[in-house]
């Protein structure tokens, strides 16, 4: 070991790992647990488990197609933006209050439920493609600017963006 240490003192530390992980002396444990093993096993999962925080639902999970095309009509806008907001590449500040109570509306939900699930945009499931790479959500945008590129007229995107009727 000296010797190792010696000659190459820029691997000290693994050198040293390696040595003692090889001086440990192999056990091959294939008893059964005692009931007192895993017991605490059980409980310490419990805790695990009731400290780690439960996932929002998300509240777009049981609409169907057709019920997002209603959700469209209902707003007066371009599916593409409905598309958007669905997998929340929208910034959720973007958005205007009046705007978002009509989206959860016409979503079947409640605003308290859209933002507590909404979060970075998250990839659709339904969309594959074969790419190169693995594929990312992209940064979140503007309402105003996913209005722009799905060619809302000026005026009907100023109505869309006012806080008041």
């Amino acid at each position: 070991m000296q010797r190792y240490l010696l000659l190459y003192p820029e691997y000290a530390g693994e050198l040293i790992d390696l040595s003692r992980e090889l001086s440990r002396e192999a056990r091959d444990d294939a008893a059964p647990l005692s009931g007192v093993d895993q017991a605490l096993i059980d409980t310490a999962w419990s805790q695990h488990a009731a400290a780690s925080p439960a996932a929002a639902a998300d509240p777009f999970a049981a609409l169907t197609v057709d019920d997002w095309r209603a959700v469209a009509r209902g707003l007066d806008v371009p599916r593409q933006v409905v598309t958007a907001l669905r997998e929340r590449r929208v910034s959720l500040v973007s958005i205007p209050r009046r705007f978002l109570q009509r989206f959860a509306e016409a979503a079947r939900s409640s605003v308290a439920q859209l933002e507590a699930s909404w979060g970075p945009g998250q990839l659709a499931g339904a969309r594959s493609y074969k790419a190169d790479s693995k594929p990312t959500a992209g940064e979140q945008v503007s309402l105003e600017q996913v209005l722009i590129d799905a060619g809302v007229p000026a005026e009907k995107r100023a109505q869309l963006l006012a806080e008041t009727d």
